[in-house]
């Protein structure tokens, strides 16, 4: 099989609640296969447009746990790693009555802030139609370093390049760095993935979201998807876009929402797949919407993830 996509980034364990309620008052947690890039990934293989996925676990009953859970969903085990000096990442999820989480990281020199630059060589890079990455592997270790280096030479190469900001403060050093290193990597990114929130903590400031996504398409995209929860979605593009020029926007679906992990992922998964197809912007939000909103009817988020019979069921809604 020939892969045109590649997704970058961590996979680790997502340790969900029991019940509703900050951690300290959950006693029973279930784990789950997690990491906003591996999810991407599978969402990608669910969709029918499965891609080569670059990632890093520990050489421990956790890392074997999410290796074979990729392999059960098809992805490519190529570029996965198993490091034998280093733990796989951990991070507890607490959620409120609405679904909405939160997360506490066990992320200290763990296997995935250890990716080598040059692991994906220019030979690979060139076969490739899209390259996506996320926020988390910038925060941390040589995985910045390699994740900063693969978004230059995946523009370089041609590559439509995407991102998910997925900013988590608390992973970062301060917020100076975090807006430093993650507006670096934009200069080689054509599609990002915020919501008003993350595009806020890089400093993008403006009185609607719509004027703060715009700001941020003067820092390199030229695509911005901004990301409202329940209520759907925004883009904005600028001329540079292969897409038409200009702002869409969806009101998203209804769902009977059990827990939102993931569903930004899912989006992220429903967004390139559209844009692969050849999809406005508009008919871009409204696929991406489905996806999104059709992970979050169960607990947990790479187990949740929809196949497309599932998408057109919540579209009809």
């Amino acid at each position: 099989m020939n892969h045109e996509i590649l997704v970058a980034g961590e996979t680790l364990i997502d340790f969900l609640p029991e019940h509703p309620g900050p951690i300290s008052s959950v006693g029973g947690f279930e784990r789950r296969p997690g990491g906003a890039p591996a999810n991407v990934a599978v969402a990608l293989a669910r969709l029918e447009q499965t891609p080569l996925f670059w990632s890093r676990v520990g050489e421990d009953p956790f890392g074997d746990y999410l290796l074979e859970t990729l392999d059960e969903y098809g992805v490519p085990d190529r570029f996965l790693e198993a490091d034998p000096d280093a733990k796989t990442s951990l991070a507890f999820v607490a959620h409120d009555e609405a679904g909405d989480r939160s997360f506490s990281f066990y992320r200290d020199r763990t296997a995935d802030t250890r990716m080598e630059p040059g692991r994906i060589d220019d030979s690979v890079l060139a076969t490739l139609e899209w390259v996506h990455a996320g926020g988390v592997a910038l925060s941390s270790g040589r995985s910045r370093e390699a994740t900063l280096d693969l978004l230059e030479r995946a523009a370089d190469a041609g590559c439509t390049v995407s991102f998910d900001s997925n900013t988590r403060t608390e992973l970062w050093p301060d917020e100076a760095t975090l807006r430093v290193i993650v507006r670096d990597a934009l200069a080689s990114v054509d599609v990002l993935k915020a919501t008003r929130g993350e595009l806020e903590a890089l400093g993008f400031t403006g009185d609607s979201i719509e004027d703060v996504a715009r700001e941020a398409l003067a820092a390199g995209p030229h695509t911005v998807l901004a990301t409202r929860g329940g209520d759907g979605s925004l883009a904005v593009a600028d001329d540079d876009a292969p897409w038409s020029a200009g702002a869409a926007e969806h009101s998203g679906y209804e769902a009977d929402v059990v827990d939102t992990t993931g569903a930004g992922d899912a989006f992220v998964a429903g967004a390139i797949a559209a844009m692969r197809g050849g999809r406005s912007l508009e008919e871009t939000l409204a696929f991406a919407d489905a996806v999104g909103a059709a992970a979050t009817t169960e607990p947990g988020a790479m187990t949740t993830l929809p196949d497309r019979a599932a998408v057109r069921e919540i579209s009809r809604r």
